[in-house]
């Protein structure tokens, strides 16, 4: 052979191998069919992960510029018991730099090593560098029987978020739908089907596109598990395999004493807190039909709302018209009730007091903020612990602090009030009368799922009374609503955030990433800009 035959044959191969790298190649994805992920971020470290096709041993690089200098290199097995994932944990980063990634197979392997990815240390805690992330959640890659389409859509919102160019984002919650809101379809209840869940939607290529994105947070609501968990309403057994699978698919920090409750702070101008709501609450306050509607025996749709609120809205819905049990009040604003468990409360009030991050960003899976339709598995549900928590917030004076919420499938964006509304349902550590506190609930989403405005027609049986509800009762100010700031229940969307030293910026984005419109359809909703 020729030096010139030479010098193309080398090309050609040096061409070959860096195509299995690449994301579109067909060899790299049959090995490696699920992508790549960075989880738990922090200044020092991350949680690597990818799925094989086989069990066996994988090597993983971590490098540093364009030109992929590899500065660690580790060998793991992936195993059957895991459904051959791999998480690996790479540890001794510098802060505030830039690492790619990739996952490699031995020598021998046709397909050697996965499409690569890449995440950002987070910097110094003493850094004031702009810090810039994305959240949205609720997403399900299942389809109808009989069809290959996921029946929710491609998940548009998660291409979005990559395209922001971010320092990280989140999927926060209902990350796989155990019990989809699709037609005819089936529920996963064994470890083995929920990571069927999982696989379905890895194969949506904007799940994976922001996944190796950027480094990602995950986190859990109650799908994961069960439409509205909680342990002891749907057992230990369903949280166990519902704990197993998520942290196979999902590289997340767990222990059975703090759940997924955890902190990660970034620079100066920013500290996370992500807050379990699942591992430590207790039953809702209607188990066991306690808050049954006599007209419906259903629980009651509106059970703390004023009774004068109650019989206007009658007219829709006629149940309403019913009074409330005061067993059903009394169960709700039970001081013997916990939505965190008292560790978890009092563990993160001592942290997010004692942060010296100028902006204290709460990761909260249910929405915090009052309006009062369906409130039992929402921390209106748990009313008196609701109050605890809003009252050592403001009399330990943490400041600067925002909850930023999914789980609605909603756009919806509200001060957080100790109480809305004379004449509601409170319990006994509410103020006498209707009063603001400082903070604000910021909820968005879904990526992939059956918006608000259709769970609540689906809910009364009507079609448009979910809109209608956003009008008539979420928007206007109290007393005759709750007075939201954002009620646009109809869209996929996500939010930005932009964190700076003077200022905490949040977009309301649909999933194409134009600015989120009211409910009149022409109101944007935002920016939201907050300041220090």
């Amino acid at each position: 052979m020729g030096r010139g035959a030479r010098q193309l044959a080398g090309i050609a191969v040096a061409a070959a191998g860096a195509a299995l790298a690449l994301p579109g190649s067909a060899v790299a994805s049959k090995a490696f069919p699920d992508g790549v992920t960075a989880g738990e971020v922090t200044a020092h470290s991350a949680i690597l992960w990818t799925r094989v096709a086989h069990p066996g041993r994988v090597r993983v690089d971590v490098a540093r510029g364009v030109a992929f200098r590899v500065v660690q290199r580790h060998w793991h097995r992936a195993r059957k018991r895991n459904d051959n994932t791999l998480r690996v944990e790479i540890t001794g980063l510098d802060p505030g730099r830039n690492y790619r990634y990739r996952f490699c197979l031995p020598r021998g392997h046709r397909a050697r090593c996965s499409r690569g990815g890449e995440f950002k240390t987070a910097p110094r805690p003493s850094s004031d560098r702009t810090i810039r992330f994305a959240w949205s959640g609720d997403e399900t890659g299942v389809s109808a029987p009989g069809q290959q389409k996921p029946y929710w859509g491609r998940f548009r919102a998660f291409k979005s978020m990559a395209a922001e160019g971010n320092d990280f984002n989140i999927d926060f919650g209902d990350t796989i739908y155990s019990d989809p809101e699709v037609p005819g379809a089936k529920v996963a209840r064994t470890v083995k089907q929920k990571w069927r869940m999982y696989r379905k939607k890895l194969a949506v290529q904007n799940m994976r596109k922001i996944r190796a994105a950027t480094g990602l947070y995950n986190h859990w609501d109650d799908h994961e598990f069960i439409n509205d968990f909680s342990i002891p309403e749907n057992g230990r057994k369903v949280y166990d395999r519902g704990v197993r699978a998520f942290r196979d698919y999902e590289p997340v920090t767990f222990t059975r004493k703090r759940g997924i409750y955890r902190t990660f702070r970034w620079g100066r101008n920013l500290e996370l807190f992500f807050l379990d709501e699942r591992s430590f609450r207790d039953a809702k306050a209607s188990y066991k039909g306690v808050c049954d509607n006599p007209v419906t025996g259903q629980p009651d749709l509106a059970p703390t709302a004023p009774q004068s609120t109650r019989n206007l809205f009658a007219v829709l819905i006629p149940s309403l018209a019913q009074p409330v049990s005061q067993a059903c009040k009394n169960k709700i604003n039970s001081p013997h009730r916990t939505f965190l468990g008292k560790p978890q409360l009092h563990r993160f009030l001592n942290a997010v007091e004692d942060s010296k991050a100028r902006w204290k960003v709460v990761m909260n899976e249910d929405p915090i903020q009052q309006f009062y339709g369906l409130p039992f598995d929402r921390w209106e549900g748990y009313a008196y612990e609701r109050l605890q928590l809003l009252n050592a917030l403001q009399n330990r004076d943490v400041d600067h602090l925002v909850f930023l919420t999914t789980d609605t499938h909603s756009a919806f964006a509200n001060v957080v009030r100790d109480r809305t509304l004379a004449g509601d349902a409170a319990p006994s550590n509410a103020p006498a009368t209707p009063q603001d506190t400082p903070l604000q609930d910021f909820i968005i989403g879904p990526v992939a799922t059956k918006p608000f405005w259709e769970e609540i027609d689906d809910t009364t049986g009507n079609s448009g009374n979910g809109k209608l509800l956003s009008q008539a009762f979420f928007k206007p100010a109290p007393p005759a609503g709750v007075g939201m700031a954002c009620a646009q229940g109809g869209q996929n969307s996500y939010g930005e955030v932009t964190v700076r030293k003077g200022s905490l910026r949040i977009a309301y984005k649909d999933e194409d990433g134009s600015t989120v419109k009211d409910v009149d359809g022409t109101t944007p909703c935002g920016p939201y800009v907050l300041t220090h």
